[in-house]
């Protein structure tokens, strides 16, 4: 039950009119309060509702000494965009809330909030272990990018064994990866379980949150130490801009842990404390704005940040929508004849129905794959015979999409990995958005009618 709000402050104007001072502490508040709330400001210029835009890619120092003072760390405000900006730390603040974390930090896109929050683990020679049925981009990323930058990857495929996952745990592994719902296969993991594997090698545990949002789940409440987003999908919510985020949990003891992070618990530059003593469980997420982000420069344009924080405001209410299509749409397309699987976790066929339930209560989100029978024919059939569906790559849209991955995002993959990852020639990858059922299913039956026609 929330907490209720306190009462207002009674102030008074120096003509005896009574000011009213807004709420700026929403904790305590619940989740749909606070993903329309949190991180806002007044404008203090005219009143406007909704925090500004800021165009800008400066801020002014208050003198000599308040732009020492920023530099080395004495102050919280700007120094320039590539760092931060005030609108997008309306929505950095405001995901920070609904997941639970210390801080939050945004960035160009869910690549880069991959790629920030590992780069801010390992380094060159250094090794990141993570779950093997994950995005196909993050799988070209890691072995494309990070081994070029010398951080090796490994995979485990049987996540509820702990050989597994010793046997590719080597002393210089630094991070753990993982998703809460896998995109496209819909295969969710036991993210408590391999929180437990993390915590007993001294490791933190990076959840990539996309696809689940913490409408859903939050990471952090089940073990997890860093949550990333690609905010592009379901928080912004209407596939019109680009952007992700990377949120720290503040649980993870760098100091403590076997593992070295010396870019967090020691000092930087000499007479400085380290960041660690300076931001405290804020401490990672400030190195990954500092040196990261600020370094390699994949800064969020405030104006996809101002989209991310308007979208956030209605996160719940397109959630609920979102899954309740998709559970429909998944119950009646395991009925179809035309259809050969249905992976979708939250049902009672599915193998991994009890994860689904333990975590998600059977609702595993709106993104996963249908297999229809007739192999690439029936797939190219299926597809050009929708016509509320968008084909098009991309999740997390208002509206439907479908995308047959082995053609498109698994493409580049050996078909030996792809057959082990369960992309075969008749799988799609459906993103249910928050149109009407009945359009939706009239459309699906008009997909697979092409398909009957050739079988």
């Amino acid at each position: 039950m929330a907490t209720p709000a306190p009462a207002p402050a009674t102030l008074l104007n120096s003509d005896a009119t009574e000011v009213v001072t807004p709420i700026t502490d929403w904790d305590g508040f619940s989740f749909d309060t606070r993903q329309v709330h949190v991180g806002e400001y007044a404008d203090e210029n005219r009143g406007a509702r909704i925090p500004p835009l800021t165009l800008s890619a400066g801020y002014v120092f208050d003198s000599f000494d308040d732009g020492a003072a920023r530099f080395n760390g004495g102050s919280r405000e700007p120094i320039y965009s590539r760092q931060g900006n005030p609108t997008n730390a309306v929505a950095e603040q405001r995901l920070a809330s609904l997941e639970g974390g210390t801080a939050c930090v945004a960035v160009s896109s869910g690549q880069a909030a991959i790629s920030a929050a590992l780069f801010a683990l390992a380094e060159s020679g250094e090794h990141i272990v993570s779950t093997a049925s994950i995005y196909g981009g993050t799988r070209i990323l890691l072995g494309r990018s990070f081994r070029r930058m010398g951080i090796e990857v490994d995979y485990v495929w049987d996540t509820d064994s702990d050989a597994a996952w010793d046997a590719v745990i080597r002393p210089e592994t630094k991070a753990i990866f993982t998703e809460t719902i896998p995109n496209p296969r819909n295969d969710v993991v036991d993210i408590a379980r391999i929180a437990a594997v993390a915590r007993r090698h001294g490791i933190p545990l990076v959840v990539d949150n996309t696809i689940a949002t913490p409408y859903l789940i939050r990471p952090f409440e089940h073990g997890a130490d860093i949550v990333v987003h690609s905010t592009t999908k379901f928080l912004s919510g209407h596939g019109a801009g680009v952007s992700g985020a990377v949120v720290d949990g503040g649980t993870f003891d760098w100091a403590a842990s076997s593992r070295r992070y010396p870019l967090l618990t020691d000092s930087l530059r000499a007479g400085l404390p380290s960041l660690l003593e300076r931001f405290g469980p804020a401490a990672y997420a400030q190195y990954v704005r500092e040196a990261v982000v600020n370094d390699v420069g994949p800064s969020l344009s405030p104006f996809n940040g101002f989209l991310l924080h308007q979208g956030i405001e209605t996160l719940s209410l397109r959630m609920e929508r979102h899954v309740d299509n998709s559970i429909a749409i998944a119950h009646w397309l395991e009925e179809q004849p035309e259809v050969a699987i249905v992976d979708y976790a939250g049902l009672p066929s599915s193998p991994l129905h009890e994860i689904a339930q333990k975590y998600y209560q059977g609702r595993t989100g709106s993104v996963f794959a249908v297999t229809v029978k007739g192999g690439t024919e029936g797939a190219r059939a299926f597809t050009n015979g929708l016509r509320v569906f968008s084909r098009m790559t991309g999740i997390g849209d208002t509206r439907s999409m479908v995308l047959h991955p082995l053609t498109t995002t698994h493409a580049s993959f050996a078909p030996d990995l792809n057959a082990r990852l369960g992309i075969t020639a008749g799988m799609l990858r459906l993103s249910i958005g928050i149109e009407a059922l009945d359009d939706l299913l009239l459309d699906l039956r008009g997909g697979l009618d092409r398909v009957a026609g050739i079988l």
